[in-house]
């Protein structure tokens, strides 16, 4: 006999519903997705090696909302963009070198981070259950400066990599996961 509990949690986890919509929509909810990312990469705060953005809290929350699959792929496109040129990442820049400079490693942890929040929103860390909300977004928020402090150690050495590219994120940890925990608990209905 299937198991049909798991199965009704993950057909009802997202507000959005986006599994059981038609391929069209989640075309549309990906690229909405990557704008959004766009955007919010334009809200900054210029530090060197690495600026505060709001993308440590719109890449989770994109995975939460998505799924961990759709999320994923929605960022990975977004990726692309800026691989191409497009001016989407932070500060409205785009195009290889930033794959390869001090943000590389924060770049390449978003599409993970992404899947991870909608694992784990697929299994009830959403927002029927605020406090696992929060942890699923404070785990992606901690995954993503482990992989973005260890290349920047490559380019600038651990110590460094610790304070400028993990240290100065950490109260902003915090409020973004509260707040994206926040925003998921808003949006069940």
């Amino acid at each position: 006999m299937p198991d049909t509990t798991s199965t009704a949690i993950r057909a009802s986890f997202s507000p959005l519903r986006l599994d059981s919509r038609s391929t069209a929509t989640k075309i549309a909810a990906v690229l909405a997705g990557t704008l959004i990312l766009a955007v919010t990469s334009q809200i900054e705060v210029p530090m060197l090696p690495v600026p505060i953005t709001l993308q440590t809290l719109i890449v989770p929350l994109i995975g939460a909302l998505y799924g961990w699959r759709l999320g994923a792929l929605t960022v990975l496109a977004w990726l692309v963009e800026g691989a191409m040129g497009l001016p989407v990442l932070a500060g409205g820049m785009g195009g290889l070198p930033f794959f390869a400079g001090p943000t590389a490693g924060y770049l390449a942890s978003f599409p993970i981070i992404a899947a991870l929040t909608g694992w784990l929103a697929e299994r009830g860390w959403n927002g029927r259950n605020v406090l696992l909300a929060f942890t699923s977004f404070l785990a992606a928020n901690a995954l993503c400066l482990m992989l973005g402090a260890a290349w920047l150690s490559t380019l600038v050495g651990f110590e460094k990599a610790v304070a400028f590219g993990v240290t100065p994120f950490l109260i902003g940890a915090l409020i973004k996961s509260a707040l994206g925990a926040a925003i998921l608990k808003a949006s069940v209905r």
